[in-house]
This record gives C-alpha cells, structure tokens and sequence, in this order.
C-alpha cells in the first residue's frame, strides 16, 4: 500500500509538461471543498434554525396541551389534578386564551390574551427568562391601583407603550373561552414587557393574572384548557396519548409536536431538499477527478508499461491510481469540513446576519453543528470520490506493458 501511495503522490506533483494536469487536479479539490463546506454550513443553520425555533416556542407554549371539546374547561383543579398524576408529567397549569384588542394613547392593535396562574405557570413555562424590562412576579400583585400586564416588545412598539403605561383591554362578546355576554373593558397597568425572539409573540401577546383574564372574559371558574410540561420533551406524543386516557371523553391532548407538525415538517423537506442541491456542488469536483484520472493514465501510459513490465500486478496499477483520486477527494473533504466548522463557528459566536423576524419568525442566524451528520458528509464526499476513481483506474490496469511502450 505504500508503494502505491508513495507513486500517487509523486504524479499528483506538477512537473512543468503537466501542468494542465495539475491544474484540473487543483480545480477538483476546489470542487470537493466548496460543496462539502456547502453542506455543513447549510445543514449546521437549518439545524440551528429549527432548535432556536423549538426553544422560542417551548418558552411560550408547552409540551401538551389539555383542553375541553365541548367548549371551556370547568372544575379545572380537579383536572390538574388528575393529569399531574400521569406518568412523565413535571407540571401543569391552567390558561386562559382569548383575542383582545389592546390600545395606549389612541393607537389600537389586535392581540392574544394568556391568563396566567402565577403559582404554578413558572413550572410549565419560561416566560420569566424573557423578560425585557420590569419583573414578571409584579403581575401578581400590583400596587392596589390599577392591575398588572405584561405584553410583549413588539406590541408595545405598536401601540406606544411602555413600562408603567395604562393599556386598555377589550375582549369581544364570547372570545376564547365560549362564554356569552357583552363586551368587557378593562384597563391595567404594564409592569413587565417581554422579548421571547419569536416576532408572533412579541408583536401580539399580553400577559394577565388568571383570576384577571377570568374577570375580564366573564368566565369565573372556568378556564381554555391546561398547559403541561413533561420530563422528556422528545416524548411528549405518547404522554399526550397517556392523558388522554386517563381523562376521557370530552377531553382532549395535543403535544407540540402535533400543533406544530406543518412547521416542522417544512423545515424536514427544506433541509432534505436544500442537502442533495448542494450535493451537486459535490458531484462537480468529483467529475473533475474522473477527468483528472483520465488525463493522467494518458499522461502516465510509458510509466504504466514499465511498472507492468517490473512485475507489477493490475490490482497495483488500479490501486495507485485509486489512492490519487483518493488524495484528492480527501484533501476536498478536509478542507471543506474545515472551512464549514470555520464559518459555522463565526455565525454562532457573532451573529452578524439578521433576519426579517416577521418572515423568518427569529430576528437573527444562528447554527448547531451535529457531528453525525459533518461525518454523513465527510464519507459520503470519500465515497463519490473512491466511486469516481473506479473506471480510470480499471483502464489503467487493463494496459498489457507491450501496448504501453510500443510507441514509446
């Protein structure tokens, strides 16, 4: 195996009648390089995309969500109840889930209001960790005047808001929660404003106390449903299946893979689609090689006939041109690699591409590379590039050493 590997790398060495050779050789490890990096950029910001996404929705929403079919959930207490009992359940806590209209100093925009249960919503939900300005606890007890509200930055931006400002709530007759009635007002005092990073959430939810939301909509002892987190997240389907079991008809469960699954399933279909695309770059320097291999077994064709000449076996000659292609698709693959993780690790650390968070949901580029996939990558580049290198190299071993010299 030296022997082959010690000539591969002495043809792969410019000489100066070689020099076209050389050059192709050159614009194959480019080809290699530029794809594989390509696809470890492209595959490390979709997978960073889709966990940033999972995080800001898991921070607002949670793992599962029990509601009523038939309308608001009553007796909910019992429920809870009942579902903390179920197995790979941490917590749950009931909401409440209604549109309003919220509006500052004339400026009206459309919102979605959540009440809260201030006791028990911080061991479902990580609405504390996105606070902006102000401090979350503060909704639940005010300064006797006016009540709390939390409301998100972008929705602030809307309707001219900020800490300390009296914003005006009104719910429609019947809104979320399936009550009949007049339309409510109710006017409260914003303490708290949060960034989650998802533009939906900023720029449309409020924030209130859950007997506040329930006095406002008219729905005393009533509530949307419940919101509960379970220990593995990755298992939230069969926990919902475990739920639904357990409360019956007219109950429901969903996790939030089930209400999420358009989203997510987009994104599958954009990463597999975007990865064989730019596969292509790939499959470019690895045609180049094959056009670099048969270059050389012209070039080579004196060189070949002594070797066969010297007692050298067809399997040799086929293997030592199977180790330049070799080389050259390994040099591809390394560098590419390199200068993915390279970038990969810029984008993570500084951040610098934003993004237009009312298209794209997040307000900037993040990435995580996985390394079973950088290694999917790597073997998959080494075996188009061994793949490549099996015709050149089989008409190499098939020269008989009297046709190789004959006209030398």
């Amino acid at each position: 195996m030296f022997f082959e590997f010690f000539l591969s790398l002495r043809y792969l060495k410019a000489k100066r009648k070689q020099a076209f050779i050389s050059v192709i050789t050159i614009i194959s490890v480019v080809g290699v390089t530029m794809g594989v990096m390509s696809l470890v950029v492209v595959l490390s910001v979709i997978n960073g995309f889709r966990e940033e996404l999972t995080s800001k929705i898991m921070g607002v929403n949670a793992h599962v969500l029990v509601s009523d079919v038939t309308g608001a959930l009553g007796g909910y207490r019992e429920v809870v109840r009942r579902v903390d009992e179920v197995s790979g359940v941490e917590a749950s806590t009931p909401f409440i889930y209604s549109h309003v209209m919220a509006s500052h100093d004339g400026n009206p925009s459309i919102a979605i209001l959540r009440g809260v249960d201030m006791e028990t919503v911080g061991d479902v939900l990580q609405v504390a960790s996105m606070i902006k300005e102000g401090n979350f606890e503060d909704l639940a007890g005010t300064d006797g005047r006016v009540p709390g509200i939390m409301i998100g930055s972008g929705l602030a931006g809307k309707i001219t808001a900020g800490l300390g400002s009296t914003v005006t709530l009104l719910a429609p007759d019947g809104s979320g929660v399936d009550f009949d009635g007049p339309p409510a007002t109710g006017v409260y005092r914003v303490v708290a404003l949060f960034e989650s990073g998802m533009y939906d959430y900023d720029s449309s939810l409020v924030f209130l106390p859950l007997e506040e939301a329930q006095d406002l909509l008219g729905a005393d002892g009533h509530v949307t449903g419940l919101e509960v987190r379970v220990s593995d997240p990755g298992k939230s389907g069969p926990v919902a299946e475990q739920i639904r079991v357990q409360l019956g008809y007219p109950y429901s469960a969903r996790d939030w893979k089930t209400m999420h699954r358009n989203l997510f399933h987009m994104l599958s279909v954009q990463k597999a689609v975007i990865g064989v695309i730019l596969s292509m770059i790939v499959m470019v320097g690895v045609l180049s090689i094959v056009g670099t291999l048969i270059l050389a077994v012209m070039e080579k064709t004196k060189d070949i006939g002594i070797l066969r000449a010297m007692g050298a076996s067809a399997r040799r000659i086929m293997m030592l041109f199977v180790m330049q292609g070799l080389i050259v698709g390994a040099a591809g693959t390394v560098g590419g690699i390199g200068l993915g993780l390279g970038i990969c690790g810029l984008l993570g650390k500084y951040r610098f591409i934003d993004l237009p968070a009312d298209v794209y949901w997040l307000s900037s580029l993040s990435v995580r590379v996985v390394p079973g996939e950088v290694a999917l990558v790597a073997l998959g580049s080494l075996l188009l590039s061994f793949l490549a290198t099996l015709y050149p190299s089989w008409r190499a071993s098939t020269q008989s050493p009297a046709d190789a010299v004959r006209y030398e």
